[in-house]
């Protein structure tokens, strides 16, 4: 029974795409080629880059469809970063008030039911929602960078690695292609970032963006706006590589072993299901490795002129790895969660396949095909 285009597509990962209009290695030959001899195929130790110069799959190209590794690829990918990092950060703020503040002032700000209280008795109902602009501007900008991004730097890698060794070393790739991406955003974020945790830990300093941004500037300078830098790195590239690579592997393993149906014969809701449960689990993991930098990066931005060091004496190291955790790996997993959803359900509502679920096709297999064209 032949198999049709659609199901031939989803039988591969997408990061197994490439953007050109060849078909020297396209679906078809490999699906037929194993379908015919399965058990006469010999993997020989092939390795490095094809002749073509990558040992990527051959996107499909139909008409009014997007090219995967195109501009328009790249670009809804983008997109999609902005919808799913700025709405979730912002749709979050009142956690975000409360950890922060928990974070600064622990005597007063002592748990999240008392963290809530307080800042209802102090500022009322709309004080939940302080800084809400330059968090949404700020991840906006941040999930651009690091969805379209990794996109690009997870096809980039791939093609230096060759097919033997970018599908035995693919968590690398993961890593590798998130942490790269994760170092640009974070350029994006930090000035929004700076202002966001001033705003927010400081209630008498601003109202939100329009007049907290020049007083930030008055007050710190320009380059004020990134003394959090480093340690929004070290929040933030950490948090970025366990987002993506566990992500990946999760979703991997749940279509392996919890779903009996193949990915490509599963509806769009139970993908996208999927791609929220996988979120969700990566997002506890994430909370937990980046937490510490978190609690350096609002120290950091509270106070004028403090330093790394003044922040450890402050806090102490247990301080870093625990102060406002419970509340983070709520919010992160909820937070991660729902990017994924966000994310995939745009990639969908504009006709790409939803992110993982897997298993790359055998390297050997592919680069002999491709060796024999």
């Amino acid at each position: 029974m032949e198999l049709s285009e659609k199901s031939r597509q989803s039988l591969l990962p997408s990061f197994l795409y490439s953007s050109s209009a060849t078909r020297t290695l396209g679906m078809e030959r490999i699906l037929t080629h194993n379908a015919r001899s399965p058990a006469t195929t010999s993997p020989s130790p092939v390795g490095g880059r094809s002749r073509a110069g990558s040992f990527l799959i051959q996107a499909p190209n139909e008409p009014g469809k997007i090219e995967m590794y195109s501009p328009a690829f790249y670009a809804a990918c983008t997109a999609g970063g902005i919808a799913s990092c700025g709405l979730t950060h912002m749709s979050v703020t009142p956690l975000d008030l409360v950890k922060c503040n928990m974070q600064i002032d622990p005597a007063k700000y002592k748990s999240i039911t008392s963290g809530f209280g307080v800042l209802l008795k102090e500022q009322g109902v709309r004080g939940f929602f302080r800084g809400w602009v330059p968090t949404l501007l700020g991840y906006s900008a941040q999930g651009a960078c690091k969805f379209g991004f990794y996109e690009f730097f997870k096809k980039y890698y791939s093609d230096i690695a060759g097919p033997e060794y970018a599908v035995k070393y693919k968590t690398l790739i993961y890593l590798a292609g998130s942490a790269s991406a994760e170092v640009i955003a974070d350029v994006a974020l930090c000035p929004m970032e700076a202002v966001k945790v001033r705003v927010q830990t400081q209630p008498g300093f601003a109202r939100g963006l329009s007049d907290g941004l020049p007083k930030f500037v008055r007050s710190e300078g320009y380059l004020g706006l990134y003394k959090g830098l480093v340690p929004l790195w070290g929040r933030q590239i950490p948090y970025t590589m366990m987002k993506f690579a566990s992500f990946e592997t999760i979703v991997e393993m749940i279509y392996k072993y919890a779903v009996p149906t193949p990915k490509d014969q599963c509806s769009k809701n139970l993908q996208l299901g999927i791609s929220f449960a996988g979120g969700y689990v990566a997002g506890v993991f994430c909370a937990i490795v980046s937490h510490p930098a978190d609690n350096l990066v609002s120290f950091l931005n509270n106070a004028k002129g403090a330093t790394v060091g003044d922040a450890v004496k402050k806090l102490g190291l247990w301080g870093l790895f625990t102060r406002g955790l419970p509340l983070r790996i709520v919010m992160i997993g909820t937070l991660t969660g729902a990017q994924w959803g966000i994310y995939d359900a745009f990639k969908v509502m504009v006709g790409l396949p939803t992110t993982g679920g897997v298993t790359p096709a055998p390297a050997t297999e592919i680069a002999q095909l491709e060796a024999g064209a």
